[in-house]
Parts: structure tokens; C-alpha cells; sequence
């Protein structure tokens, strides 16, 4: 447990970095951008292929795939409970979308792929990525059609949805690396070593970018502008508190491997996604509450995430 810990210091200490360089000017928003992208297309998708070829046999890899069942009903129950939870607590229509969809839907990349790696090394990767398809299916779905229904205007013509927008969002370059993974390892062909040089050097890129890019967030953000009210403490017992408690209760019915079940619980807990102040400021929802609800809730997991391991491990 102690190295656990050690290990989630060394992940904040790197947040930490990210923020004092963007203080420093050396970083901005146009890094961050760019850091985003490096990650989401180059390193994430080399480091998915190289765990899969190299960390797993077709034996694992069926073990792998029974357990999608559980943060996928995760997530409906999840968000049916956010419906519940913000008509008693009377969400204003406004935010409504925002609130059910950051209660429901967890960073589980910039965030979630950096923690359950230091706490369970690379054996870990494909069992996030998993909670990654689910997580990433909803929040491109119903999460983005909440959010776009915050608009008192109500254009939803921004929200348009198409089977060719949803395809492109689901087989990201993240997603692809994973599969491609997949079938190299299904036909039992090794990979040659330049090509595993290469994803080990760009693919070990991926943790750090990812939590500079928190960093940054985190200082654009400001500590004035932050301001706690009954929505965004709502939004925290979603992340923290509900979500990892329905994985740890459906795993009753639905059970997995330990292994397993631990990164889905993590996946769970993470912060809010990165993109919802982006997405809440383009449909014309309330941005303020989203950045502030993010920025809350990438503060409060230095907390949190020591209580669920306390918890749950």
C-alpha cells in the first residue's frame, strides 16, 4: 500500500511540474493542445499496440473481453442515478446536461491511464482501455446531447448525430492501436524489434504528456475562479463516491478478475473529462460551472484517491 501511495505522489509531482511550468510561461494553452494531440494519436495508440503484442497471450486476451459487461452497466446505472439526483436537488435546466454527464463519465485517459499504471504497472493498460470504450461511447453519445440540451436556445442542430461522426469518434488512433494490437498477437507473428524500439521510446511519452496537460488546466483555471456550490459538490459524489461504488456492487453480479475489477474501480473514480468545458463553452451551456467542476475535482482526487485505495485495496 505504501508503495501504491509512493507511486500517486510521483503522478501529482508531475502535475505539479506541468502547473509551475505554465506559470513559468513556458507552457500554454497551445501546448496543451498539442500535448493532447500528441497522445490521443501518436503515443497512446503505439503504447496500446505494444501491451497488446507483448504483455498478452490469446488466453489473457479472451479473459480480457468477458469483463465489458461490468463498466458498461456501470455507467447506466451511474447515470440513471445522476437523473435521479439532480431533479431532487433541482439542477437548473441550464447545467442539467453538464452535471449528468460529469457524473457519470470519468477521465479515464489523461487521468486514468497515469494513475493505474503507477499503482499496477502496464498489466493494467488494456483493462482500462476497456472502461475507456464504454466510457468514451457514452460521453460521445447521450453525454455530448446533454450537454448540448444546456443551450437555453436550444440549438440542437449542433448536436446533430451521425453513424459516420459516432464511428469516428469510437475507432480513435487509441482504439485502433488497441485492435490492430489484437491481431497482430491472434496470428502469433513477432514483432520486430525496431518496430518495438520505436513504440517503447514514443509510446513511454504517453504518461507524462498526459498529466502536464492536467497541470495546465489546472493553472488556466485559476484558484480565484473557483467556486463550490450544491452542484459541483454533486458532482464530486458522482466521481467519488457513487460511480466506484456501483462497479464495487455490480461486481457482485458481475463478477471479473481482481486485477480487473481494481482498474475498473479506478477508472471509475477519476476526475471530470477533460474536454466538457471545451464542449460546454461551444454548445453554449454553462462553461463556468464545468471548468469549475474539473478543476475541483483534479484537486480533490489528491484526496479521494487515497481513501478508495484505503477502501477498496
Amino acid at each position: 500500500m505504501i508503495t501504491a501511495y509512493l507511486n500517486i505522489l510521483v503522478v501529482f509531482a508531475i502535475i505539479f511540474l506541468g502547473y509551475m511550468l505554465t506559470k513559468k510561461r513556458w507552457f500554454d494553452n497551445h501546448i496543451a493542445n498539442v500535448f493532447s494531440k500528441l497522445v490521443l494519436n501518436i503515443t497512446l495508440p503505439l503504447s496500446m499496440f505494444l501491451n497488446m503484442t507483448q504483455k498478452f497471450t490469446r488466453a489473457e486476451f479472451l479473459e480480457l473481453f468477458t469483463g465489458l459487461a461490468l463498466p458498461f452497466v456501470s455507467i447506466i446505472v451511474t447515470f440513471l442515478i445522476s437523473i435521479v439526483y439532480s431533479r431532487i436537488t433541482r439542477v437548473p435546466d441550464t447545467r442539467k446536461g453538464s452535471f449528468r454527464t460529469m457524473f457519470t463519465a470519468a477521465n479515464t485517459i489523461f487521468m486514468g491511464l497515469p494513475v493505474n499504471m503507477a499503482i499496477f504497472g502496464e498489466k493494467a493498460i488494456p483493462y482500462a482501455l476497456l472502461y475507456y470504450i464504454c466510457n468514451t461511447t457514452f460521453f460521445f453519445t447521450v453525454g455530448i446531447m446533454l450537454i448540448s440540451r444546456d443551450n437555453p436556445d436550444n440549438h440542437l442542430e449542433k448536436a446533430n448525430f451521425s453513424p459516420e461522426k459516432l464511428l469516428k469518434q469510437l475507432l480513435s488512433p487509441a482504439i485502433l492501436g488497441f485492435f490492430v494490437g489484437i491481431l497482430w498477437m491472434l496470428t502469433d507473428m513477432a514483432v520486430p524489434k525496431p518496430m518495438i524500439d520505436f513504440s517503447t521510446y514514443v509510446g513511454g511519452m504517453t504518461t507524462s504528456l498526459s498529466l502536464f496537460v492536467i497541470g495546465i488546466i489546472i493553472y488556466q483555471t485559476g484558484f480565484k475562479n473557483l467556486k463550490m456550490d450544491k452542484d459541483v459538490a454533486g458532482v464530486m459524489l458522482g466521481r467519488y463516491i457513487i460511480s466506484p461504488l456501483v462497479v464495487y456492487g455490480l461486481s457482485f453480479i458481475i463478477p471479473v478478475p481482481s486485477l480487473m475489477l481494481k482498474v475498473f474501480i479506478l477508472q471509475s473514480a477519476m476526475p471530470v473529462q477533460n474536454a466538457l468545458p471545451i464542449l460546454a463553452k461551444g454548445y453554449g451551456a454553462d462553461a463556468e460551472f464545468a471548468t469549475t467542476s474539473l478543476t475541483y475535482s483534479i484537486i480533490l482526487y489528491i484526496v479521494f484517491i487515497f481513501v478508495i485505495l484505503t477502501l477498496f485495496f
